[in-house]
């Protein structure tokens, strides 16, 4: 439908070379008649022009040819082209009371009433980048589906895992934190397959460096995946967890996991003074670039589930409640930070992510490092058990979980989301 604009009256005697020809755009009303004399319009008192946008709301408006000065001078004589009129006030439903306006003078509702400006005013943004992506890998060939976790699989190390790692960079994902299903006969009470050199995690870190040399690799540093006992420390006959002698096997895989070229190394054991014991191992072998990412709020959670059916590593007996925090501990959570700190660490952790919301505001009020926030399996399969009952939006309540723990102060959140949550993210930009 063409955009009408009334007829204003003109006055202009004449406008010094205007070509009429050439005038498009711009025209007298039927019943007048334009004098054109090679480069002269002379026009007679209350010339009427239309102006008329194109037929086609996309199309725009085609140019009349005018250089500025001719436009200016048009406009001063009082040959102004109308714009769209105001459009009419939207009617309020029948039956609407009539009342007075309250008298505010804030009503911050005016920053929300268009998208655009809903945009501007975001203060918190959710990129790919702020993503870092928990794969599970095997030793076998084929991927095999994690019943606990929709759309989760433990990867083939050598084929699974690179498919899935190409996918993820193609939506701007480019970190991922390798988590390990070990053979039962290679655990030991010691766990000393964790420092194998050629063990899965440093063959994997090798191939993908080989095949991606900018993918950011993290790296679990833990006992729980190669312990016969399924704890992340060595378990004493009386069953209490060694410390001092537990992270000793941590320092030995930190620097395995770095010889093989991994980024960032993670203790998530929580076992005492294992960042410092692992920086000074680190530096000791020539690795001073490699970071640390301590898990330094990781709460004894029963959100893990999901996870430990992926690496088949529930503990044999007991719980993990003497090494991981109580959950019902805000201020304990400080303590970690400092030590963490003191000790070297680059990047602070805290895990679970979105029932911990407060933990992450704590930390990051209270710490200029940057904070990382752990979405864990059993929030991961909440989301999926819930749209699959379709008691809700997967998609929505995924991107709002995401946005949350950005918002309450996380700067990267490691997801199973991470893969689905870009694609969501790129598809919203195109």
């Amino acid at each position: 439908m063409a955009s009408m604009f009334l007829n204003a009256p003109c006055n202009v005697g004449a406008i010094k070379h205007f070509d009429c020809k050439n005038y498009v755009g711009l025209r007298a009303s039927s019943n007048q008649k334009l004098d054109c004399v090679g480069h002269t319009i002379k026009a007679p008192p209350r010339r009427r022009f239309i102006v008329r946008a194109s037929e086609r709301r996309d199309e725009s408006m085609k140019k009349m040819g005018l250089t500025d000065q001719e436009c200016e001078a048009a406009v001063v004589a009082g040959n102004v082209p109308e714009a769209p009129p105001v459009p009419p006030k939207p009617a309020a439903p029948a039956g609407t009371p009539s009342v007075p306006f309250l008298p505010l003078n804030r009503r911050p509702r005016r920053n929300r009433r268009s998208p655009v400006l809903r945009a501007s005013f975001q203060e918190t943004n959710l990129s790919p980048a702020n993503f870092v992506y928990p794969l599970f890998i095997h030793e076998g060939e084929e991927d095999t589906p994690i019943g606990a976790m929709p759309g989760c699989y433990r990867l083939g190390w050598r084929h699974g895992l690179l498919e899935e790692v190409a996918k993820a960079r193609d939506v701007g994902v480019n970190s991922v934190v390798l988590f390990p299903k070990v053979p039962d006969a290679l655990k030991s009470p010691t766990g000393d397959e964790a420092f194998n050199d050629n063990g899965l995690v440093p063959r994997t870190i090798r191939l993908l460096k080989d095949r991606y040399p900018d993918l950011v690799i993290y790296t679990d540093v833990a006992l729980d995946p190669y312990s016969s006992d399924g704890h992340d420390g060595i378990v004493r006959e009386d069953g209490v967890i060694m410390n001092d002698e537990t992270v000793h096997q941590l320092c030995k895989q930190a620097v395995a996991q770095a010889k093989a070229g991994a980024d960032v190394v993670s203790p998530s054991d929580m076992m005492d003074g294992r960042v410092g014991a692992i920086r000074a191992a680190l530096d000791a072998e020539g690795f001073q670039h490699v970071s640390i990412m301590s898990y330094t709020a990781k709460y004894a959670s029963a959100f893990y589930g999901p996870f430990r059916e992926a690496l088949d590593s529930n503990p044999r007996f007991g719980d993990k409640k003497t090494y991981q925090m109580n959950p019902a501990n805000y201020r304990e959570a400080l303590t970690e930070v400092r030590e963490d700190e003191s000790e070297g660490a680059d990047i602070l952790l805290v895990k679970p992510g979105l029932p911990y919301l407060d933990v992450i505001r704590l930390l990051r009020d209270n710490s200029s490092l940057p904070i990382a926030a752990y979405q864990v399996s059993g929030e991961y399969s909440m989301i999926k058990a819930g749209a699959v009952l379709k008691m809700i939006d997967e998609e929505k309540v995924m991107m709002e979980s995401l946005m949350c723990l950005r918002r309450a102060g996380a700067d990267i959140i490691l997801t199973y989301f991470a893969l689905q949550a870009a694609r969501c993210l790129c598809g919203e930009k195109r």
